[in-house]
């Protein structure tokens, strides 16, 4: 008993010690605060302890909204973290500067791996990454910077290495991002693209009283805002956009060459219509220019040989020469009647038309037209393009940066 008494004791202690010491941290913390905005000289004692708070302090909770905290930016963690790394070069510590941006790297990984499937977490860490990115960018260079921001320049620390790492980050975010949209895309594509609200007047494989809006554009415009909400790029969001409407298309295009259910003409005239809608949608948002319409053009082609007429050998090369970004098997697929047999040979052709297939020889014609291309059947809707990562500079003066009191970063002081 004696003995475990004494063993206790020197555990209280211990702790006791340690507490003291942890005490004294934050009391030294409190008296002399870290200068960040400007600053010429560093008051803290122990800058490595302050290089590895700050980061865990920012990144490791993901509550951090902007929406709660008036005056606060969407990338205010970034230029804060930037911030700290200028002044670290300013001190000529560049062990203090790698070892903040390192630990500000694994606190995000800590946050994305914990809310994976969170969209706007994943926005806005992948906003703050690419802004800290082009922080160290604009200011290891003179070129498109003010009077003012090249007295904040980069002198001693040479970024470069850093930025390699937080490219890497940021790439692995916008892939997440893409996946988390995806995942929640996806099981309301082929519903609402194939059995969404029939056309008056059409027959449509739903039941009666059976309706659904076209859901994809609610979801794609939530995603937009979001992008816009956390200060995303604008060239970034619309490479996000583009590779969920190649998801939209490749899941349509697949179900259709699988399916024979949903091989008619009145299905043919009701994807259009829907094609129409997600159009309208991007003139409406001014994204014309994002790539979107072009991933599109495949769905597009086989909606246009589900209306067509297939009667005659002209109507096979007028078939043919519809079909410019579909692959021969696709062609042949989507008309399958014609070629008696393929995923869609139940196809129907117009209501009242005769389909007589000894007068088509459409095989030669495909031949011809395609030259025995791709023989590729379905779409890969995994394949992810290759996402490019603008370099844009900052507007924003470090000196006029403001950081809200409801944030709780008393220890962050301008000098």
């Amino acid at each position: 008993m004696a003995q475990k008494l004494e063993k206790q004791e020197r555990t209280t202690l211990k702790l006791q010690k340690q507490l003291r010491a942890y005490v004294k941290q934050i009391q030294e913390f409190t008296a002399h605060p870290f200068a960040v905005a400007g600053a010429a000289s560093c008051l803290a004692q122990d800058q490595l302890s302050i290089a590895a708070w700050i980061p865990t302090l920012l990144l490791s909770p993901a509550d951090y909204k902007p929406q709660s905290s008036p005056g606060a930016l969407p990338d205010l963690p970034a230029y804060i973290l930037f911030l700290c790394f200028r002044h670290a070069d300013h001190c000529c510590d560049e062990p203090r500067a790698r070892s903040l941006l390192d630990a500000a790297i694994n606190a995000i990984k800590r946050v994305m791996k914990k809310h994976s499937d969170d969209f706007d977490v994943v926005a806005l860490w992948l906003a703050n990454t690419c802004r800290l990115l082009n922080c160290l960018r604009q200011y290891s260079q003179d070129e498109g910077n003010t009077v003012r921001q090249n007295e904040h320049r980069l002198q001693n620390v040479d970024p470069q290495s850093s930025c390699c790492s937080l490219g890497a980050l940021a790439v692995q975010l916008y892939q997440q991002l893409i996946r988390t949209a995806e995942k929640r895309l996806k099981p309301m594509i082929v519903a609402a693209m194939l059995e969404s609200e029939p056309i008056q007047g059409l027959s449509s494989s739903c039941p009666p009283g059976h309706r659904r809006s076209l859901q994809p554009v609610h979801g794609l415009g939530s995603f937009r805002a979001a992008l816009d909400r956390h200060g995303l790029a604008p060239s970034v969001g619309h490479q996000v956009l583009r590779q969920l409407f190649f998801l939209i298309s490749g899941t349509t295009l697949n179900y259709l060459l699988l399916r024979k259910d949903t091989c008619s003409w009145s299905c043919g005239i009701q994807l259009r219509y829907n094609i129409s809608q997600l159009e309208q949608w991007l003139r409406a948002e001014g994204l014309q220019q994002s790539g979107a319409c072009e991933v599109l053009e495949p769905l597009v082609q086989a909606a246009q040989l589900l209306q067509v007429k297939k009667v005659t050998e002209e109507d096979a090369g007028a078939l043919c020469s519809l079909c410019t970004v579909l692959s021969t098997q696709q062609v042949s697929g989507t008309w399958g009647p014609v070629l008696g047999g393929g995923g869609l040979s139940h196809m129907a052709p117009l209501p009242g038309a005769a389909l007589d297939v000894s007068t088509v020889s459409p095989q030669k014609k495909l031949q011809d037209q395609h030259g025995g291309g791709p023989s590729q059947l379905l779409v890969d809707t995994s394949h992810l393009f290759p996402v490019h990562l603008p370099f844009t500079t900052s507007p924003l003066h470090l000196d006029e940066l403001r950081i809200p009191d409801a944030l709780n970063l008393a220890f962050l002081v301008r000098l």
